[in-house]
């Protein structure tokens, strides 16, 4: 495989299957035809027409707004086998950094194609044997990519956490990394992809952050969501990410973004270099 297979894999779609989902006349989303014919039987909640996906301004705050679509969602999960509501809030808005127009439950981000938000952290040990990264390995029981190599510390960003906040708590469920030292992870940037899963779309965008660790530090799992810890030199990371499908789906990115910024993958080296950086940030 070349790189620019994992990008596009993780950028897989057709926007042409989809109708916006507008909120307060702000567009926060994309909607399925099917999913849109299900929706159009809450003319309460939702104004639906050829062009677009409506909440109905009646619904005029947060509250009144995320309880409806958790109504409506209820009754579908019920009735038409919609994903499992997961008990995780996600904030709905136009952009980062925006106040939210409502909440929804991560289950269902795809559903309404609203763009979901999490941090990923890459786990650096530098010393005598060079640059290496701590690579976790999921359990077999994970609902998404079982079994499958993943970042040291990665997770969704949930409604009520400020992003730093977030990346401690999950530190500390993944890969017991005590608050102090989780606190000194450096932010280097964001990866954006967009991509058609089996009840939507699913546009979301990943903050990295680097974390040098202490060559005496080993990770330890505490929320039974990893089954292992390996630390990898980086020229086995870079292969096996590259050349098959050991990682994660959407992890591959992160570690290409890595290998660009620490210089392991050069634009004399690598052909389509360009390609790949305009590729890290599509899914804008």
């Amino acid at each position: 495989m070349a790189w620019l297979d994992h990008i596009r894999a993780c950028n897989a779609h057709d926007i042409t299957r989809f109708r916006p989902f507008i909120v307060e006349r702000r567009h926060v989303g994309w909607v399925r035809a099917d999913i849109a014919g299900l929706l159009s039987g809450f003319p309460a909640v939702f104004r639906v027409d050829d062009d677009a996906v409506r909440l109905a301004p009646r619904l005029d705050t947060v509250e009144a707004r995320s309880a409806a679509v958790d109504g409506v969602c209820r009754t579908l999960t019920m009735e038409e086998g919609w994903p499992r509501l997961r008990g995780e809030r996600y904030r709905v808005a136009p952009r980062w950094g925006e106040a939210a127009l409502l909440t929804i439950d991560r289950g269902l981000a795809s559903v309404f194609g609203v763009r979901a938000y999490g941090v990923h952290v890459n786990g650096v040990v530098e010393d005598e044997g060079g640059l290496k990264l701590w690579i976790a390995r999921r359990a077999d029981d994970r609902e998404v990519a079982p079994g499958k190599l993943d970042n040291l510390i990665a997770g969704g960003q949930p409604a009520h956490l400020a992003l730093m906040d977030n990346l401690v708590k999950e530190a500390a469920e993944e890969a017991a990394v005590p608050e102090a030292l989780a606190r000194t992870a450096r932010p280097a940037g964001a990866i954006a992809y967009c991509l058609e899963d089996e009840w939507g779309l699913k546009p979301d965008t990943m903050f990295v952050f680097d974390l040098a660790l202490p060559a005496d530090f080993v990770p330890r799992n505490t929320d039974g969501e990893i089954e292992s810890f390996a630390l990898m030199p980086i020229a086995e990371v870079a292969a096996r990410a590259r050349d098959g499908d050991a990682f994660k789906f959407n992890v591959n990115l992160v570690i290409l973004d890595f290998l660009i910024r620490r210089g392991v993958l050069a634009p004399d080296s690598e052909p389509d270099y360009v390609d790949i950086v305009r590729g890290l940030r599509q899914g804008w």
